[in-house]
């Protein structure tokens, strides 16, 4: 099946869709082929080597966590938090899983065996899955790498997954690889590159069907907030990064109120918005859903959940803050999330294609870069851009995070990640707002800022891709 705006946005937990949502997956995967197999009722034993970046971050990225809840038979985008909460305490209270939600190993965090130095040849996420019998014999192992955004790729089935990949391209009534083959059907057909992308989706599935999807999509945004701004305290994980968004969303209601008297049980994303702070809502909105997302709570990957908030804060800028949106019906506001999310996703295919959305493969201008990138397109083609002008606006963004390197301290999602999803969500509007302004007309290509994007990754020593062995990770001392 070909990358669609599905796969770039998808449901699961926090704090990372590489190094969460990809191990949960895949350890579901694993726990499902046992019972398929008819083995699972032989297992005795079990073992789960962790390699690379998994390994060295795994602890601060819930990779353990994570792949217990997947053995047990949970996948990402079904499981709830109050469900992860429960089962993660019985695990440790007890020391036993229950291996594809049926039978109890002796077996947690702990067991796990650690190979952060060992990079296999596919990935830096590498994980292993052994199981055996009463005598010791191996009954069934596989390897899986976490690509990024929750993908998940099989050891020694690259090739046929790609082959899969490419073969269902070829039913797509307009199939792109690059920017400029997307540009070349907006140019023949007429159409907008979120038309386009939407002719392409319901090559698999009706209007309708794609239409409430993405409706979705943006309302587990939404909600994502709305949990965000009821909790207090602190962050888990030891650094006591406290938590900003609640205080952040009492002040902006004092702020825009003009005392005025509002209902204490509106929604919170009901108003007033005072144009003057449209950025400070924008950082609310970026800030709320990351802190959310490190502390393990559900998210859209958007692509990927280290970068979870900048396409929902964009997003809201433009439901609350474009020009005309004060007057627009349900409806139109329907319309708008639907159009941006398909824009969306169209950049993010061409990175998802041309490059990575991984962290660990290429820093963080893979995730915050390709988020704010897919932004910027989404605002622009909301706002009345031409085909040119939206390739612009996600050129200008990738081009200002290029270099991004992914250095978190303690191996969480906190710092800098959630600070820096807001100062990306704010490039991704400015970058639209550029690109409306000018004719479509410019130097450098966004397929030429993607390959370069890729290469510096390459070159990009490993220190600051999400191994901890660099940068804040180790300049900062933890307390």
């Amino acid at each position: 099946m070909a990358v669609g705006v599905f796969d770039l946005f998808s449901i699961g937990i926090g704090p990372s869709s590489s190094h969460t949502v990809g191990p949960m997956r895949a350890a579901a995967v694993f726990a499902e082929e046992l019972t398929a197999s008819g083995t699972l009722g032989a297992v005795a034993g079990l073992r789960v080597d962790l390699y690379g970046s998994l390994a060295a971050t795994g602890h601060g990225h819930g990779t353990m966590t994570a792949v217990l809840l997947g053995l047990e038979g949970f996948h990402p985008e079904l499981i709830l938090p109050e469900q992860v909460e429960e089962r993660l305490a019985s695990i440790a209270e007890t020391g036993t899983l229950n291996l594809a939600g049926t039978v109890p190993l002796r077996y947690g965090v702990g067991d796990m065996v650690l190979r952060p130095l060992t990079v296999l040849p596919r990935h830096t996420n590498g994980m292993t899955f052994t199981v055996t019998d009463a005598g010791g014999n191996v009954l069934h192992a596989a390897t899986f790498f976490s690509v990024g955004g929750g993908f998940i790729v099989r050891e020694g089935e690259e090739d046929a997954a790609q082959q899969e990949l490419d073969a269902s391209k070829e039913v797509l009534p307009h199939p792109f690889r690059t920017a400029a083959e997307l540009l070349e059907h907006c140019a023949v057909t007429g159409l907008g590159i979120a038309d386009v992308m939407l002719v392409n989706e319901k090559a698999s599935r009706d209007e309708q069907e794609i239409r409430a999807g993405l409706l979705q999509i943006w309302s587990v945004m939404e909600n994502c907030v709305a949990a965000s701004l009821k909790r207090e305290g602190v962050l888990p994980g030891g650094l006591k990064v406290r938590r900003r968004a609640p205080d952040w969303y009492e002040r902006l209601q004092k702020e825009c109120a003009d005392g005025r008297d509002e209902d204490p049980d509106a929604p919170w994303d009901a108003g007033p918005f005072d144009p003057r702070y449209w950025q400070e809502w924008v950082n609310l909105v970026a800030l709320a859903v990351n802190e959310e997302n490190a502390s393990g709570g559900r998210v859209v990957t958007a692509p990927t959940n280290g970068a979870a908030g900048i396409i929902p804060a964009v997003l809201f800028y433009a439901l609350h803050f474009a020009p005309g949106m004060d007057q627009a019906s349900q409806a139109d506001r329907e319309a708008v999330v639907v159009r941006f999310l398909l824009a969306a996703g169209a950049v993010g295919v061409l990175y998802k294609e041309q490059a990575s959305i991984s962290g660990a493969e290429v820093g963080c201008q893979g995730e915050v870069g390709s988020a704010s990138s897919m932004a910027a397109a989404g605002l622009a083609e909301v706002m009345g851009g031409t085909p040119a002008q939206v390739e612009n606006a996600a050129e200008i963004a990738m081009e200002h995070n290029l270099g991004l390197t992914c250095d978190p301290i303690g191996g969480l999602v906190q710092v800098p990640c959630i600070e820096r999803n807001a100062i990306a969500a704010a490039k991704a509007i400015n970058a639209a707002k550029m690109a409306l302004w000018g004719d479509g007309t410019h130097r450098v290509s966004l397929d030429e800022v993607i390959i370069t994007m890729r290469e510096t990754g390459k070159d990009m020593s490993s220190k600051y891709k999400e191994t901890a062995m660099g940068g804040l990770a180790v300049n900062v001392v933890e307390c």
